[in-house]
C-alpha cells in the first residue's frame, strides 16, 4: 500500500467513525456511548490511539502517528434529527459488524449511507397514530373514561400535525412546546363546553396526557448520563436544552389557561386517579400501552414493542404498588426506573436492539406530566391559586425527572458489570453503554503481523542495521 493510499483509508475511516457518532448522538446516545463506539470502530478498523472530543453540536477526530508526525484532525457538526429508532438500531448493528469483522470500510460506509438516506421505516402518518395512541393509553393510565381517552388521541394528533408544520418552517423546537401546550389547553376547555350539558367531563387528564406527549422526546436521561460519566459540556448543553422544552410545555399550558379564562372555557378540577382493582389495571394497561405507542412512533422495530408493553406496565404497576406502600413519588418512579433499567440491558441484546430504545420508551409512562399539570393549575386558578402547592409540585417534577434519569442508569450499571473486555476499547469504561459494543473479540494475527504491531521484527525480516 502507497502512502497516498494509507492516507485515503485513514481519512475514509476517520469519516466513518464521525457519521457514525453523528448518528448515535443525534438519536439521544450519551457521549460516553458515542465516544467508546467510535474508538472500538477505528480500533477494528486497524486506527488506533485516536483522540475524540464531542460536544452537543460537534464531534472532532484526531490521530497522530508519532510525535514528530502532525496530526489528522476530522470535525463534523451535528445536526438535529427526528427520532428514528429503526435507524439507530441498524446503526447499532453495523457497528457490531464492523468490530466482529464482518464488515470493511467500505460495506461499512456503504451500509451507513442505505441508512441514513432511506427514510423512515413507516410511512409518517403511521407515527402519528402512534403518537395519538401513546395520549390514549396515558389517559387511560389516568383513569380517564372512552371519551376523555378519544379526545385526547385527537389532541396528540392536532399536535404532532402542528409541530411538523412548525418544523419545516424552522421554527425552535421552545415555540413548537408552547404551541403543543395551547392547543392541548384549549382543546379540553372546548370539550369541557361541549360536554357540559350532559355531564362534567374529566377533561383535565386531556392535558395531561399531552403534557407527556411533549415530555416524551426530552432527553432528561442523556443529560444526567453525561454529566454522571464526565462529560460536562455535552451533559449541561442538554440540561439547557431539556429546561428550554420543559419551559415552553409549562408557558404553552399557563397561557392555554389564561385564554380559557379569557374566553369563558372552564377545564374542571383534577380527579386523582382510583387506585382500587379496576383503576390499577387500568393504568397498567394504559401505561403499557403508552410505552409501546412511543416506541412505535418513534419507528422502533416491531419485534420490541410487545416487550416494552409488559416492561411499561410493569413499571407502573411498581409504582403504583409502593407509592401505596407510603413511598414518596419521586422515590416509587425511581425504583421502577431502575427496574427498567435493569431489564433493558437483557431485552435489547435478546430483541437485537440498543438498550437506550427499551429504556426511553418504558419510562414514558412515569414521566411527572400529572404533577407538571397540577402545579400549573394550581399556580393559575382563580383567585391567586395556591403559589405554595403549586411551587411544590413543580419541585416534585424536577425531582421525579431526576429520579427516573437516575434510576436507569443505575440500573445499568448493575445490569453491566465493569467488563474486562470493554476495557481493551476504551481507555476507561466512564459508563454504561446504552448504544454501542460492550464486548470486543480480538481476531488472531499472523506471528509477522504481531511483530510488525509492536514495532519488532517479524520472522524473515532483515535486521535493523545499527
Amino acid at each position: 500500500m502507497t502512502i497516498m493510499d494509507g492516507s485515503r483509508t485513514l481519512h475514509r475511516t476517520l469519516d466513518l467513525c464521525l457519521r457514525l457518532g453523528e448518528v448515535l448522538l443525534s438519536s439521544g446516545a450519551g457521549a460516553a456511548d458515542v465516544t467508546a463506539t467510535m474508538r472500538a470502530v477505528s480500533r477494528a478498523l486497524g486506527v488506533r490511539q485516536v483522540q475524540v472530543d464531542i460536544t452537543f453540536t460537534a464531534l472532532a477526530m484526531s490521530v497522530q502517528h508519532g510525535p514528530d508526525e502532525p496530526p489528522v484532525v476530522q470535525l463534523r457538526s451535528v445536526t438535529q434529527r427526528d427520532i428514528d429508532y429503526e435507524d439507530l438500531t441498524r446503526t447499532d448493528q453495523l457497528v457490531r459488524d464492523i468490530v466482529a469483522g464482518r464488515v470493511d470500510l467500505e460495506e461499512a460506509r456503504s451500509a451507513l449511507a442505505r441508512i441514513v438516506s432511506s427514510g423512515h421505516a413507516r410511512p409518517r402518518w403511521a407515527a402519528t397514530a402512534g403518537w395519538g395512541l401513546m395520549c390514549g393509553g396515558v389517559a387511560l393510565q389516568l383513569g380517564a373514561g372512552i371519551e376523555v381517552v378519544a379526545v385526547a388521541i385527537l389532541a396528540a394528533v392536532c399536535i404532532d400535525r402542528l409541530q411538523l408544520r412548525m418544523t419545516r418552517r424552522r421554527l425552535p423546537v421552545f415555540y413548537q412546546q408552547i404551541a403543543g401546550g395551547v392547543v392541548a389547553t384549549v382543546l379540553a376547555g372546548v370539550c369541557a363546553r361541549l360536554a357540559e350539558p350532559w355531564q362534567e367531563v374529566n377533561t383535565s387528564l386531556i392535558v395531561t396526557a399531552n403534557i407527556v406527549m411533549l415530555l416524551a422526546g426530552i432527553g432528561f436521561m442523556g443529560a444526567l448520563q453525561d454529566g454522571l460519566s464526565g462529560f460536562y459540556v455535552t451533559g449541561s448543553a442538554r440540561v439547557a436544552e431539556a429546561m428550554l422544552a420543559t419551559a415552553g410545555i409549562i408557558a404553552g399550558v399557563s397561557g392555554g389557561f389564561t385564554l380559557c379564562q379569557v374566553v369563558g372555557l372552564q377545564i374542571p378540577h383534577l380527579t386523582l386517579p382510583r387506585f382500587d382493582l379496576v383503576g390499577v389495571s387500568a393504568a397498567v394497561v394504559g401505561g403499557g400501552i403508552a410505552g409501546a405507542a412511543f416506541a412505535f412512533a418513534c419507528y422502533a422495530p416491531m419485534r420490541i414493542l410487545v416487550p416494552i408493553w409488559a416492561l411499561s406496565a410493569t413499571a407502573v404497576l411498581a409504582t403504583v404498588g409502593m407509592e401505596e406502600a407510603g413511598f414518596g413519588r419521586p422515590w416509587a418512579v425511581g425504583l421502577a426506573a431502575f427496574l427498567i433499567g435493569l431489564f433493558a440491558y437483557t431485552l435489547g441484546r435478546r430483541f437485537r436492539v440498543p438498550p437506550l430504545v427499551v429504556v426511553v420508551s418504558a419510562i414514558v409512562p412515569l414521566l411527572p406530566g400529572l404533577t407538571i399539570y397540577r402545579g400549573l393549575f394550581l399556580l393559575t386558578e382563580d383567585g391567586g391559586g395556591d403559589v405554595a402547592q403549586g411551587l411544590f409540585a413543580m419541585v416534585t417534577a424536577a425531582s421525579v425527572a431526576l429520579a427516573l434519569a437516575a434510576g436507569v442508569i443505575l440500573g445499568e450499571y448493575v445490569a453491566q458489570p465493569v467488563m474486562r473486555e470493554a476495557r481493551r476499547v476504551e481507555a476507561r469504561l466512564a459508563g454504561p453503554r446504552l448504544v454501542g459494543v460492550t464486548r470486543v473479540r480480538r481476531r488472531r494475527r499472523h506471528p509477522e503481523h504481531h511483530h510488525q504491531d509492536r514495532g519488532e521484527a517479524g520472522p524473515g525480516a532483515p535486521a535493523e542495521k545499527h
